[in-house]
C-alpha cells in the first residue's frame, strides 16, 4: 500500500470518529434537554383562585393539575363559599398533584358575640352553638375566686360584629392548683433507690436510659429529667440516666 493510500485512510478513520464524537455529543445534549424537560413539565404555576367561588376555584386548579384543601372559613365581605386567602400564593411553582390551602368566606359578620365570662363552659357553647357561633381554644388556668369551669375572659369580646372569625376563644378557671414540691436530686443515688424515693413522692418513673460512664459505679443515676430544683406536682413523669 502506498504511502499516499495509506494517509488517505488514515484521514477517513479520523473524519468518522469525529461524526461519532458529534452524533454522541447531540445525543447526550439531547437526554439533557429531555430531563430538564421532564422535571420542569413535573411542577405547574399556582393560578391566583381569592375572589372565586370554591367551585370555579376547584375547576382552575385541577385543570393545572393540583388539588384544594378548605384550611378555614372566617367571615369577609365576599359572598358565601368565596376564596378570601390561598396558599401558596400566586405564582409559586409547585409540583403536580400539590394540594393548595384556601380560606373560605362565612359571608359578612350577622350576628354579634355573646357575653360568656361568668358562664360555665358548657353553657358557654350552648350559647355559641345557639348564636352560630363556635368554640374556639379554651385555654385552663387556675384563677383565684373564680369557681372551677367558669369562663373568665373571652376572644372577641361581647358584642363583637366584625371579628373576622365565627370562633371565640375561651380563658377557663381550673380545679384548684395542686400543690408543688421541688423536684429532689437523684444523681449518685443507685437506680432501685431511686426508684424507691421517685415511688414514695408520687412520681411516675418512665423512662430509664443507659449510658457509658466509666467514673461511676454500675447503676448508679448520672442524669435526671426534671433538673433538681424544678417545681413539679404529684404525677410528673420522670426520666434517669443510668451508668451501665
Amino acid at each position: 500500500m502506498s504511502r499516499m493510500a495509506l494517509s488517505e485512510r488514515v484521514e477517513s478513520y479520523a473524519r468518522l470518529g469525529l461524526g461519532i464524537l458529534i452524533l454522541l455529543g447531540v445525543a447526550f445534549l439531547s437526554a439533557i434537554t429531555a430531563i430538564r424537560l421532564s422535571i420542569q413539565g413535573r411542577e405547574v404555576e399556582v393560578p391566583r383562585v381569592v375572589g372565586l367561588k370554591a367551585g370555579d376555584a376547584q375547576t382552575l386548579l385541577e385543570s393545572r393539575r393540583l388539588g384544594m384543601k378548605i384550611a378555614d372559613r372566617v367571615y369577609s365581605d365576599l359572598p358565601l363559599d368565596f376564596v378570601v386567602r390561598q396558599s401558596p400564593p400566586t405564582g409559586t411553582r409547585v409540583k403536580v398533584r400539590q394540594r393548595a390551602h384556601v380560606v373560605l368566606s362565612l359571608g359578612p359578620q350577622k350576628v354579634s358575640v355573646p357575653a360568656l365570662v361568668g358562664q360555665s363552659a358548657r353553657a358557654a357553647r350552648i350559647e355559641l352553638l345557639r348564636a352560630g357561633l363556635q368554640v374556639g381554644e379554651i385555654t385552663s388556668l387556675y384563677i383565684a375566686d373564680h369557681e372551677p369551669d367558669e369562663v373568665v375572659q373571652q376572644d372577641p369580646p361581647p358584642q363583637s360584629a366584625n371579628s373576622g372569625s365565627p370562633r371565640v376563644n375561651l380563658l377557663v378557671s381550673q380545679e384548684e392548683r395542686p400543690t408543688e414540691y421541688v423536684m429532689p436530686d437523684f444523681s449518685g443515688q443507685m437506680l432501685a433507690e431511686a426508684q424507691r424515693h421517685i415511688s414514695a413522692a408520687g412520681l411516675h418513673l418512665t423512662k430509664i436510659s443507659f449510658a457509658p460512664m466509666p467514673t461511676l459505679a454500675k447503676g448508679t443515676v448520672s442524669a435526671q429529667l426534671p433538673l433538681r430544683g424544678a417545681r413539679i406536682v404529684a404525677g410528673t413523669n420522670i426520666e434517669l440516666q443510668v451508668a451501665e
